[in-house]
């Protein structure tokens, strides 16, 4: 089969392309939610770790070294088929909240270290103000920390999208998803497999070039 006929049968006939794009659909929808989520969980575990109580260090803590120390397709598998193995609920919210949970672990530490890269003095300043350690968190050190680790948030979004092909392993619905299902049609593994990477590629080139940007028009103000 020369590979005019082999495009054909991968994106034309049965009108394969819709699978690529609802897969695609599907990818950018369950990181949106867990990026969301890790973003929650993330700063609610810096800020527990970062806290005078030893408990909520320790919450913390425990979280994070064990979500970072296990495998995500692991952490997957227990949420879909042990979790929620008696609850109907669609694989793509599943895999959103299993990726969120495992990216939050990720966050927590760049937060974290985002908030210890702000100066000391940033925050005795808002205290010499009369502001309580809550409103000189928010209104201070958080909007500075964030620049700082814009980089990494960026690293762990783009990280976070290639993660998710691991769904397939609970559902076909996202890219590799699409792919497998072409491939059970077709018999031809190169050409989807192809597929599926450059747009993977494609888009994680636009979110990329989008956080340079963004980072760019954040430090506009930093004097060089």
């Amino acid at each position: 089969m020369d590979l005019v006929s082999r495009l054909t049968a991968t994106f034309i006939t049965e009108d394969r392309w819709r699978w690529f794009a609802s897969g695609l659909g599907y990818t950018l929808l369950i990181t949106l939610f867990a990026v969301i989520l890790g973003f929650v969980i993330g700063v609610l575990m810096a800020l527990m770790r970062l806290s005078k109580s030893k408990i909520l260090r320790a919450i913390s803590g425990t979280y994070i070294d064990i979500i970072r120390g296990t495998p995500t397709m692991v952490q997957l598998l227990i949420i879909y088929f042990v979790i929620f193995a008696s609850v109907n609920i669609s694989a793509w919210i599943v895999g959103a909240i299993a990726f969120g949970i495992n990216s939050g672990a990720y966050i927590a530490e760049i937060v974290r270290g985002g908030i210890l890269s702000v100066n000391i003095g940033q925050t005795e300043a808002g205290r010499s103000l009369g502001m309580t350690p809550r409103q000189t968190m928010i209104s201070i050190v958080m909007p500075q920390a964030m620049k700082n680790i814009l980089p990494a948030l960026g690293n762990e979004f783009v990280v976070l999208i290639k993660e998710t092909a691991v769904v397939g392993m609970i559902s076909n619905i996202d890219l590799v998803g699409a792919a497998r299902k072409v491939q059970g049609r077709t018999y031809d593994y190169l050409i989807p497999l192809l597929a599926i990477a450059v747009i993977y590629y494609v888009v994680i080139k636009i979110i990329s070039l989008i956080l340079a940007k963004l980072e760019k028009g954040m430090r506009k103000a930093d004097k060089r």
